[in-house]
């Protein structure tokens, strides 16, 4: 299934809305990703860790919006939009969410 972050779908035609689907996904940081972060921070540099964190977060969060958009009848999503929040002070969560639709 696709997504897009516009309100049309480019090439294809709405024929019907579904409604507000989501997903969401809460890690938490590892101890060994912090302390290889806080090496990082001394010498500079991307920290990996983190980023491979966040992207596997988002890609579990996007399924599952994916997924939920398909048990409700859509084909596609569009309008989608991802949103970060801190939960306590060692994980956080991301949310994705759209308008799933039918196209043709």
């Amino acid at each position: 299934m696709d997504y897009v972050t516009t309100n049309e779908y480019p090439g294809k035609k709405i024929t019907k809305v579904i409604g507000v689907v989501r997903g969401s996904s809460v890690r938490a940081r590892w101890v060994g990703a912090d302390i290889a972060a806080g090496i990082r921070n001394i010498f500079g540099g991307e920290i990996v860790e983190y980023s491979k964190l966040l992207t596997d977060t988002r890609d579990m969060a996007v399924q599952r919006m994916l997924e939920e958009a398909k048990q409700k009848g859509a084909n596609a999503v569009v309008n989608v939009r991802f949103a970060t929040s801190q939960i306590g002070q060692q994980a956080a969560e991301i949310l994705v969410y759209g308008t799933g639709v039918v196209v043709k």
